[in-house]
């Protein structure tokens, strides 16, 4: 088999470098607060033709500006409290990754032509592989290093869209997939030039019947649960000054208005509380006071400590036997909940690192308490953008989602708007309701489909009140999601890396094979 020769580059590299800077801030305007979610489209493409064609040092180069450009706009939101040198550090790691993820995207744009030049192959095989290396590069800036940072993922941009439900069949990596595949397929069909042979748009069009055709798989009725959910707005943020349990009576003062109602449940947010009820006697007795006038469990959060660990923690409390069960954040955030490598960290930017005084501890136990018979999954604050832990609690049999929060530190910020849309787009993923809640806002009741029920504004004191639908049945999201990651993750590295082996067995031999016909004496005089 003969190697067709390498593609040229679509674009001259100043021209490359340039369409990726555009291409950055064109992705980041998909996503809220913005939210132009077709814009996703544009700005993949931005990326995928400033690579095609383009050496090693060439890639890094345009995947840097590229990721600079989307990563310095889409979490500008960590400047309100911790200044530049966090926003940056965090910028900086995830450009590097996308710098070197776009090294991979422009060798499968460079091998698989060599290997398969044949327009079909060209038309399904290598946008379906182009497709799978960017999912791959997602996963891994989403698992590594620590726990990742999951924030970008291309498919949380459909929250707000026709194509979200997607991701009920496939999560939100196989979301990404089809969306960047959709894309390279358009992109192969306009570089093929057939524009006429309605043929050559088969696989573009089969791809966009994907995304737009296929409903959202069904879960079942299961009945209803009247929630009640406050939003206290009380000094939470992590510089407020604050007075002894002014965040706590924040909390109650804003729940008062609705304790006559006949509640199944009343939640409050992530930092509602302010100290430990399970060492901090005062605070034990205004929740047994709360759950007796409310008739009613209570889910509440609260940094505790157990021997010598401290966790961030979910609590469900009863007025006759308090903490009944207890879900611990499974993923503290990096250098905002702990500090990994501390004595690293310490000495580059010790004021900053000696700011962050607890060590969170990673918790074990099940995402998922059962409260008189209603299964309910938990994510608290970052972990809802964390995959596993959402699909265990489905698996546990949740039939609805608390997502407890904290955004009181990143005040007037998109990253308030960003992570609502995390939770609209795990509703649909999962096919439950869920109670989206935070201490300053915006909080919201959302449906399976995405749609809101109920809702609050950011900075305000209130409490929402909704009777909650149930759902039961597992999407094929949750059952399959692990091997859709690893298939799309590991078999697009896989097929890379048996192009390339083949590429370069290839051209050894055909160099082997010139060498051995050349004439004799023929590189005499060079």
């Amino acid at each position: 088999m003969t190697l067709a020769p390498a593609p040229r580059p679509l674009l001259p590299l100043w021209a490359a470098v340039l369409a990726s800077a555009v291409g950055g801030a064109v992705l980041d305007a998909a996503y809220p607060d913005i939210g132009w979610w077709p814009l996703a489209f544009v700005g993949v493409a931005f990326a995928l033709v400033s690579l095609i064609g383009r050496s090693v040092g060439g890639a890094l180069l345009v995947g840097v500006v590229f990721g600079a450009s989307f990563y310095l706009i889409h979490i500008l939101w960590i400047t309100r409290y911790l200044g530049v040198i966090p926003w940056f550090a965090l910028a900086g790691i995830e450009t590097l990754f996308m710098g070197l993820g776009s090294i991979l995207l422009a060798l499968a744009y460079r091998w698989f032509p060599r290997v398969w030049p044949g327009r079909w192959a060209r038309l399904i095989g290598l946008p379906a592989l182009i497709g799978g290396v960017w999912t791959l590069r997602e996963q891994f800036m989403g698992s590594w290093p620590y726990t990742g940072f999951p924030w970008g993922r291309l498919g949380m941009s459909q929250s707000e869209s026709p194509l979200a439900h997607v991701a009920s069949w496939l999560g939100v990596s196989g979301l990404t997939f089809v969306m960047v595949l959709f894309t390279a397929a358009v992109i192969e069909w306009l570089r093929a030039g057939r524009l006429r042979d309605a043929r050559t748009a088969a696989p573009a069009a089969a791809a966009a019947v994907l995304l737009v055709a296929v409903p959202a798989f069904p879960t079942s009725d299961a009945g209803t649960w009247r929630v009640g959910a406050v939003q206290g707005n009380g000094p939470s943020a992590y510089f407020d000054q604050r007075e002894p349990y002014e965040v706590l009576n924040a909390q109650l003062d804003a729940s008062e208005p609705i304790l006559d109602d006949d509640l199944d449940v009343l939640v409050w947010p992530e930092g509602g509380i302010g100290y430990d009820p399970l060492q901090d006697l005062a605070t034990a007795a205004a929740l047994d006071g709360l759950s007796a006038r409310a008739d009613a469990p209570l889910i509440v959060n609260a940094a505790t400590e157990r021997g010598d660990d401290i966790f961030n923690t979910s609590l469900l409390w009863t007025a006759e036997n308090g903490a009944e069960q207890l879900h611990d954040k499974a993923n503290p955030v990096p250098m905002g909940e702990y500090v990994p490598d501390r004595w690293f960290f310490e000495a580059i930017v010790p004021d900053l690192i000696g700011l962050i005084q607890r060590e969170y501890t990673p918790g074990t136990n099940a995402p998922f308490f059962d409260v008189d018979g209603v299964g309910v999954g938990l994510a608290i604050c970052f972990d809802v953008i964390y995959d596993e832990v959402i699909w265990d609690g489905a698996r546990d049999g949740a039939e609805l989602y608390v997502f407890q929060t904290n955004n009181a530190d990143f005040r007037d910020t998109d990253e308030n708007f960003q992570q609502l849309a995390f939770a609209r787009m795990r509703a649909i993923e999962t096919g439950r309701s869920v109670v989206n809640l935070s201490t300053v806002g915006t909080s919201q009741i959302i449906d399976s489909t995405g749609a809101t029920i109920e809702s609050l504004p950011t900075d305000v004191a209130g409490a929402m009140v909704a009777d909650v639908p149930l759902r039961s049945g597992l999407t094929p999201a949750v059952l399959i999601g692990p091997a859709v990651q690893a298939i799309l993750g590991w078999g697009s590295l896989a097929v890379l890396v048996g192009l390339g082996a083949f590429v370069r067995v290839r051209s050894r031999r055909r160099a082997d094979t010139t060498t051995a016909s050349a004439p004799e004496g023929a590189d005499a005089g060079r």
